[in-house]
């Protein structure tokens, strides 16, 4: 009996897949043959051995980021550079206060004082 239970754990650990990870470049060839329409659901998931789900999650993907190509991804791009510049002009300016205030610190306690 024991050794009944231990070869069907041994099998149904032997059956298990490691999980995956696809690459963005076949991510987008199964959206766009799920797109195309010329497969069925059934026939894309036998072809690229995925499951049916993931397909249609990354058609939904797909068709949500097609409208970045065309316009707001340029826009949004911009956007972050601006972002970028204004957080590295406040770094700079929190970086002088940071020593402003440290010297400070040194006048008032000497350079062996008090060090938060």
């Amino acid at each position: 009996m024991l050794s009944f239970k231990m070869s069907k754990l041994l099998r149904r650990k032997a059956m298990r897949r490691k999980r995956r990870t696809h690459s963005a470049e076949f991510k987008a060839k199964v959206a766009l043959a799920a797109i195309q329409g010329d497969l069925t659901l059934a026939e894309l998931v036998k072809k690229f051995d995925v499951h049916a789900n993931q397909v249609t999650a990354w058609k939904k993907q797909l068709l949500a980021s097609v409208p970045d190509v065309f316009g707001k991804g340029a826009q949004k791009a911009e956007d972050a550079e601006t972002v970028i510049q204004d957080l590295h002009a406040k770094i700079g300016q929190l970086t002088m206060e940071n020593d402003f205030l440290g010297r400070g610190l040194e006048r008032i306690h000497g350079s062996r004082g008090k060090k938060w």
